[in-house]
């Protein structure tokens, strides 16, 4: 029996649908079967700043990631001990932070922009998974969601995607598409459409955990 947990790697740019695509993927699993990791809640911490400072503040960037923390981590939970992390707040002064507790489980999920980037987290995965969208799709999902959760107006988050995120997601993420199992377009509106699409590979995942727990 293989008591090492099956790693899978969920990549995707901004605006990808990717957390839709992961929160419908985690529904077909039973609570103690999965665990997720984030790389978003391993953000070296930027300080608090001005609108226009965070404007200007390229997030975009491998090196705004704690990755020897983050792969220390994954380590960890695949050995099967638990993690304590703080939540990352995206520095919102207003935000209650949580502290976060991760317990290894069968399924290992780690997600992120850099995690293929990352050489030493990249080599654990399993299964490698990249959600993507069109340009514009993802822009106008990105200006939605910057103004209604985070309160950015619309030039700033129009700044950032054509000085920040689309030059990090064509160097960091773009060239390890070819590199990954399966690749989900994410273009319709229709929740439908990603939920069938998560259906479709987490059957696959049941049966590959079935053969990695086997050693078949």
């Amino acid at each position: 029996m293989n008591n090492r947990p099956f790693i899978i790697g969920i990549a995707g740019g901004s605006g990808s649908g990717k957390t839709f695509f992961l929160n419908c993927f985690l529904h077909h699993f039973v609570q103690d079967e999965v665990t997720l990791v984030s790389q978003d809640d391993y953000y070296i911490h930027a300080g608090e700043m001005t609108q226009e400072e965070n404007k200007l503040y390229n997030f975009d960037l491998p090196s705004t990631i704690d990755d020897g923390q983050f792969l220390s981590d994954i380590r960890k939970l695949i050995s099967g001990e638990a993690v304590y992390k703080k939540e990352y707040n995206f520095n919102n002064p207003l935000a209650v932070v949580k502290i976060l507790e991760i317990k290894p489980a069968p399924i290992l999920i780690v997600e992120g922009l850099f995690i293929l980037h990352f050489k030493e987290i990249d080599a654990l995965l399993d299964l490698r998974i990249f959600v993507e969208a069109d340009e514009q799709v993802a822009l106008d999902r990105r200006i939605m969601r910057d103004g209604m959760e985070r309160g950015y107006p619309e030039d700033d988050v129009r700044y950032k995607w054509h000085n920040h995120v689309m030059p990090s997601y064509n160097e960091f993420l773009l060239p390890y598409r070819s590199h990954c199992h399966k690749i989900v377009e994410n273009n319709s509106n229709d929740p439908d459409d990603i939920i069938r699409a998560t259906e479709l590979i987490s059957q696959e995942v049941k049966v590959r955990l079935e053969q990695h727990r086997t050693g078949r």
